[in-house]
């Protein structure tokens, strides 16, 4: 992968990650339109770079929160910060079985398959258009919700579906407040990440020697830069916008998908 590629698939991710339009299926779809040929794992491995990246940016611009919530688990009480926190790690759930029991099954998505990225997308819009169609609350999310929304983010593994439309689809369905939904999905990835990257390294699957190491750090310090530049203006985009704004968006890219695939065919 050349490194001009490398880093528009890192603005790409920047850009994309916090609006509910699929990251992963947006890079898919630029590899396909760079001409990408990485091998399935080399693909996933790129994705999970540039992930890693973004999750390092939400970091930083939720800062304070995360402070408030780390001094509220040193006072070792139960308080918000550590009911918040359990909420988390039960969130992670669903997706750490899925990466430990079916990280072969998902990789084979990651290989270019746009038909499928179409169809997600697709699927993503649907969902996007229910919840846009529930009605607004102030409740916040509970333990059995923070469950159904990390099965949410488990499915969201795809390329192609939107985590942070899935997630944040699945609060608002369940009625939870669009502010806190927006302010959960965002936060409830991070850990996920940095576990991910954590097992790969230990493990030894996370390596760069068959990679270019110039393509994926520079595809790295993009998305981390545009997922500075973008995260706060579009956090507040998500929460003050109508979700079918996104869903038309993600219809009209996912028809484009599929029938480029079968116009090409």
């Amino acid at each position: 992968m050349e490194v001009i590629d490398a880093i528009i698939l890192g603005i790409i991710q920047g850009l994309t990650e916090f609006l509910p339009v699929s990251s992963s299926g947006h890079l898919e779809l630029g590899k396909a339109l760079l001409g990408d040929s990485s091998m399935p794992e080399e693909s996933l491995l790129f994705t999970v770079v540039l992930h890693f990246a973004t999750a390092l940016s939400t970091l930083v611009v939720f800062r304070k929160d995360v402070w408030e919530i780390l001094g509220g688990l040193f006072k070792f009480s139960n308080n918000e910060e550590s009911r918040f926190t359990l909420k988390i790690l039960l969130s992670m759930i669903p997706a750490v079985l899925v990466g430990l029991f079916f990280e072969a099954q998902l990789e084979a998505f990651f290989g270019g398959n746009i038909a499928f990225v179409g169809a997600m997308l697709i699927l993503t819009a649907l969902l996007l258009f229910l919840a846009d169609r529930a009605k607004n609350t102030h409740k916040p999310v509970s333990f059995p919700n923070s469950i159904l929304i990390g099965i949410a983010q488990a499915v969201a593994m795809l390329p192609g579906i939107s985590r942070s439309g899935a997630t944040i689809a699945t609060s608002v369905l369940l009625g939870v407040d669009k502010r806190k939904a927006a302010r959960f999905s965002f936060l409830m990835v991070v850990p996920l990440i940095l576990g991910k990257i954590a097992k790969d390294i230990l493990s030894g699957d996370l390596s760069l020697q068959s990679s270019n190491l110039g393509s994926m750090g520079a595809g790295f310090v993009a998305a981390f830069v545009a997922g500075l530049l973008a995260c706060t203006w579009m956090i507040r985009l998500v929460r003050n916008s109508k979700l079918s704004f996104f869903a038309v968006y993600c219809l009209v890219v996912g028809l484009f998908a599929m029938v480029s695939v079968f116009w090409t065919a």
